[in-house]
């Protein structure tokens, strides 16, 4: 079985995800971990702005997901270091590179094979898993999607104001939804959930329902 669900920036997929993969006993793949490895890289190796170069090695690095939730690249676990502001600020580009999808997109289908997995971010229903079983577009108001991102970085003791979170998810918005390859859209086979006035039990109940999963 493949549950896929798209949504913007802040929508909470990621959360979302998670609990229904405990719920269900599914293989949880954070595609979105994967896209910010490779900026992490990047901005390493001091390459952000050379697109071959990124190229080059997004086909190089080895990138892992734990069942546990960790992200390791290179060996190195790297869960909180790729959360981080700078590499925020620059994964929307670097993951707008057309081989750059291309690659992960296969690495993602790989990691699937042969599972029961539910999956998330940008085009997961559109373009990774177009024949996905069940496909959700989790959304939520810009302004809910800021307050939530502004508590996530108090509790990670990062501090920035809400303004500038706010433009920077419209700025995401905009970057996801006019990708080349691999854009974000809303399609009228996925179920959109608006969860700006929902709570986490409330969308993870919402899709075991959906699915007929309801435990």
């Amino acid at each position: 079985m493949v549950i896929a669900i798209d949504g913007p920036a802040g929508a909470g997929k990621g959360t979302i995800a998670k609990m229904v993969a405990e719920r269900l006993n599914l293989v949880y793949i954070d595609t979105g971990a994967m896209y910010r490895c490779i900026a992490l890289e990047a901005l390493r190796e001091d390459i952000v702005n050379d697109k071959d170069k990124i190229i080059e090695m997004s086909k190089k690095i080895n990138i892992k997901l734990s069942e546990d939730g960790k992200t390791f690249l290179n060996g190195e676990d790297v869960s909180e270091e790729i959360r981080s502001k700078e590499v925020t600020s620059v994964v929307s580009p670097i993951s707008s590179i057309v081989p750059v999808r291309e690659e992960l997109v296969s690495i993602q289908r790989s990691i699937a094979e042969g599972k029961n997995v539910i999956m998330e971010g940008r085009d997961i229903t559109t373009v990774v898993f177009p024949n996905a079983d069940y496909k959700f577009y989790l959304d939520a108001s810009v302004e809910e999607r800021t307050r939530r991102r502004v508590e996530q970085n108090k509790e990670k003791g990062i501090f920035s104001s809400y303004e500038d979170i706010k433009q920077s998810i419209i700025d995401r918005d905009y970057n996801d939804m006019h990708k080349e390859v691999g854009a974000l859209k809303r399609t009228n086979e996925q179920i959109y959930i608006n969860s700006t006035n929902m709570g986490k039990e409330e969308v993870v109940n919402f899709i075991l329902e959906k699915i007929g999963e309801v435990k």
